[in-house]
């Protein structure tokens, strides 16, 4: 006879819980190499008004800033000389 439900949301609940907890370990102990990157999703203040004042292009990427990511990366590409690849 199957379980009902109800005794195993507790433990997906549990599970869930605890694999966020070993995922947050490894983000935190993650080093980041990108000089231009800005872990902060959310800035207020004065940093909020040096990021809005500062053209698109040279912001530093930050998550789930998918807009200016793209653009700076767009901008980037363009801007460097293209090399052929031989085969």
């Amino acid at each position: 006879m199957a379980r009902p439900t109800c005794i195993a949301l507790p433990r997906i609940v549990v599970r869930l819980a605890l694999a966020t907890a070993v995922m947050a370990g490894f983000v935190e102990a993650w080093p980041v190499t990108a000089k231009d990157f800005d872990p902060r999703v959310v800035t207020f203040g004065e940093t909020r008004e040096q990021i809005k004042s500062t053209p698109v292009t040279d912001r530093p990427n930050r998550p789930l800033h998918i807009y200016g990511n793209t653009v700076r990366r767009r901008s980037d590409r363009a801007s460097r000389p293209t090399t052929t690849r031989t085969r």
